[in-house]
């Protein structure tokens, strides 16, 4: 039996065949480990010949060809059942896989008899997500926030798949991925976590002809939405778990509806959204899910229920202009880490902090966000350590990945003018030859930032410095077996970064002010010669 069997579902791809045929062909694994099956859902264009070349050329490359379905689902499931391998990959025709991702998640599959693997996302459509943040060996989504990643894009042990029957919905169907990994994770006895290696690239078309970029159809995507719901019912027993799954698909895909950007957009179909989630909530969703949100959701999934669109758009008034208010520390080395201290919170336009209010004994949520919302005036926070958390994230700026070091962060309520606010603060700590989920930084500049969520309001924001009062000359180290430098400095906007292996700077080279090198992003190997021959003129 071959190891891995990658499915492609292809439907007018074009060139994206031969794009995405390069980094599934000669992957680490070895071809005699896996094989690349390609569904033909009914194409029009030249994607046929493409398929028969590669096929020709590549022995471990099949082809299948079927009529049109209209939705990769079909395609999907053909896939599966025509391979051979031990594991089923599902890869979408406009993406690509890592060099070693085959070989790396299989291993870590077979190592713990996983049922799913998820490996870590990356490109131009990917956004940072802490579900990769280091691996994982052995989780469920009762123990791990799996449900925050429904994109089918990983690896599948093919007889978990047959045996349960998980299957896409065939035809033309939004949330058809969501449907697929509802029942998938709700089955599945072991999951496993790949958080140190760039598995799938999510890449964006340039011709925007991306799937998921479709236009909305009201009542066939909320049907869908209700498809899904349906499911995680249908496998899981009422209680904690089914409701932290529904909590998710309440947040995402309902309330991103009724809140900014969104409800304050003047988009023709805000009223018939709107209509449409309610019915779905009050239909679908027990009261328990909505009571385990924090204070500002809470209130959003409230007026929501009451059917208050006015007041909705009110909040999303108030909540668009909140923003993050960040201090950074003097960054230093301490045992092989750049530390700092850290403090954010939220804030309002005029800077004036976020803050929450006693009354009676309880707290209650800052009047600036509910004056005028009735029933709302005094809202009662609850617990402010509800899904509260902040993370540092460095985002590797030519490789489009996003890295979770291990930091110290925790939130807690300080006494302020006017009330008490909620504030995430701790230590910063980036170990170079550890942060990217384990593993080292690769070579190239690392933007570093934060992001953090109080009271269900999230917000990202750079971590910047006084380039006068905080300089980082002779910050700059070297690391790891081969040494590396690490050199961390200010951008030109302040922000805080490390550039890894040389890229833009010199070791051996005074630390230079940030200016025209780092704004027209020029590596040191083609900046020095530059610089050498404008010494010589001058």
């Amino acid at each position: 039996m071959l190891k891995v069997s990658v499915v492609v579902p292809v439907h007018n791809a074009g060139s994206y065949i031969d794009k995405c045929a390069q980094s599934l062909l000669e992957q680490s694994i070895g071809r005699d480990a896996y094989e690349v099956v390609y569904v033909d859902d009914g194409s029009t264009d030249d994607s046929a010949e493409r398929l028969d070349r590669l096929a020709a050329l590549h022995p471990h490359v099949r082809v299948h060809r079927q009529e049109n379905s209209g939705w990769p689902g079909k395609p999907r499931n053909v896939g599966v059942r025509l391979s051979r391998g031990e594991y089923v990959q599902f890869v979408d025709q406009d993406d690509e896989l890592g060099h070693e991702a085959l070989e790396r998640l299989y291993d870590l599959g077979r190592r713990n008899g996983s049922d799913i693997v998820l490996g870590k996302p990356a490109g131009t459509m990917a956004r940072p997500s802490n579900v990769f943040a280091r691996t994982v060996d052995r989780c469920t989504v009762d123990d791990h926030p799996l449900f925050e990643s429904l994109t089918p894009h990983k690896m599948f042990r093919r007889a978990f798949l047959l045996d349960h029957g998980v299957r896409f919905p065939e035809g033309r169907c939004r949330l058809e991925d969501q449907v697929f990994m509802a029942h998938a994770y709700a089955v599945a006895r072991c999951v496993s976590v790949l958080g140190d290696y760039p598995c799938y690239y999510w890449m964006r078309r340039e011709d925007g002809g991306n799937t998921s970029s479709r236009q909305l159809v009201v009542d066939e995507y909320f049907g869908w939405l209700r498809k899904v719901v349906q499911t995680v019912k249908a496998h899981t027993p009422p209680g904690p778990m089914q409701d932290a799954m529904l909590r998710r698909t309440y947040r995402v895909e309902i309330l991103r509806h009724v809140s900014e950007p969104y409800v304050l957009s003047g988009h023709g179909q805000i009223q018939e959204r709107f209509e449409a989630v309610r019915r779905l909530v009050l239909e679908e969703f027990p009261p328990s899910v909505r009571e385990g949100f924090p204070a500002v959701t809470r209130l959003r999934a409230r007026l929501l229920e009451e059917g208050r669109l006015d007041a909705l758009s009110l909040l999303a008034r108030r909540i668009r202009q909140v923003k993050p208010l960040a201090e950074l520390g003097r960054p230093r080395w301490h045992d092989g880490a750049l530390t700092a201290p850290v403090r954010m919170h939220l804030a309002h336009q005029d800077d004036r902090a976020v803050t929450l209010l006693e009354r009676g004994g309880r707290l209650v949520l800052d009047p600036a966000l509910t004056e005028g919302i009735a029933g709302a005036g005094e809202w009662a926070v609850g617990d402010h350590l509800t899904a509260a958390y902040g993370e540092i994230q460095l985002s590797h700026r030519g490789q489009h990945v996003g890295w979770f070091p291990a930091s110290d962060l925790t939130v807690r309520l300080e006494n302020g003018k006017g009330g008490r606010r909620p504030v995430v603060a701790g230590t910063m700590r980036i170990d170079p030859l550890t942060a990217a989920g384990g593993g080292p930084l690769d070579r190239g500049v690392h933007d570093v930032s934060a992001y953090f969520q109080v009271l269900g309001v999230g917000r990202s924001v750079a971590l910047r410095g006084d380039l006068e009062s905080r300089p980082l000359g002779g910050q700059a180290v070297r690391l790891g077996t081969p040494s590396r430098a690490v050199i961390p400095y200010w951008t030109a906007g302040r922000q805080l970064a490390l550039d890894v292996g040389e890229f833009y700077h010199r070791l051996d080279a005074v630390p230079p002010r940030t200016g025209l090198r780092e704004l027209i992003r020029v590596p040191a190997h083609v900046w020095e010669p530059f610089t050498k021959a404008l010494h010589r003129v001058r």
